[in-house]
């Protein structure tokens, strides 16, 4: 449903209809990144947290729970209620701020903030393109996808080969690809804003597609933001 959804175009509703969605998804990715500096800044700062953290089953764990409640939500939010889709993707902005710790600690603070800057900046810079640009970069689609799929497959082979310039490329390659994929999940999410199906702010519907579309922006900006830690830190 989320897909047909999606594949009606823009210009078939007036532009009021898709602000209150956009608004309730923005609202949404910035309470999942509070809670996970807030979780970030607790695990880095309580010994029972931190303790945790040194525990490399429990990080795996909690890994793993991760892949399940972004799939839980990313493939089952139409059987979900609103406040069941909620929970989880606040549990899960929790967790990454849990697992997050352990790359946080390891560069300074000097670089995680020029880090973080760099990618908020880069994220609303593509935020915006995806909201005004005329073009269709649903045809981005599979291309994107590939990349992604071949960045996971290039990190997997690094940990074996360990190649600080083969890191280095992976890096890069991964900042342009979230770049990209932030201004297509935008314009996707304003597509689904524009079908008529949805209804006004209170509707169970645009609930749950406002915290699918926050968790999609929400994982652009994550990993942005890690790969450029990654690049930054090599000084």
């Amino acid at each position: 449903m989320t897909q047909n959804i999606a594949q009606v175009p823009y210009s078939a509703v007036p532009r009021v209809e898709f602000r209150p969605l956009m608004r309730n998804v923005y609202l949404w990715m910035t309470l999942g990144m509070a809670v996970t500096a807030v979780m970030t800044y607790l695990t880095a700062n309580l010994p029972f947290l931190n303790s945790l953290l040194q525990n490399s089953w429990i990080v795996f764990g909690v890994f793993i729970v991760q892949l399940l409640l972004v799939g839980s939500l990313a493939l089952a939010v139409q059987k979900l209620s609103t406040g069941a889709a909620a929970a989880i993707f606040l549990a899960y902005a929790a967790s990454v701020g849990f697992t997050l710790t352990l790359i946080v600690l390891y560069y300074d603070a000097g670089t995680v903030t020029a880090a973080f800057v760099t990618a908020s900046i880069l994220f609303l810079a593509m935020t915006v393109v995806g909201l005004i640009t005329p073009m269709d970069l649903s045809k981005m689609g599979t291309y994107l996808l590939m990349g992604l799929i071949g960045l996971i497959i290039a990190m997997v082979l690094n940990i074996f080969f360990r190649s600080s310039t083969f890191d280095l490329i992976i890096s890069i390659i991964g900042v342009i690809l979230f770049t990209a994929l932030t201004a297509y999940d935008t314009q996707k999410i304003k597509q689904m804003a524009s079908n008529p199906a949805i209804q006004g702010e209170g509707s169970a519907l645009m609930g749950k597609l406002s915290i699918l579309g926050a968790l999609s922006l929400y994982l652009d900006f994550l990993n942005l933001f890690i790969f450029l830690l990654r690049i930054f830190g090599r000084r």
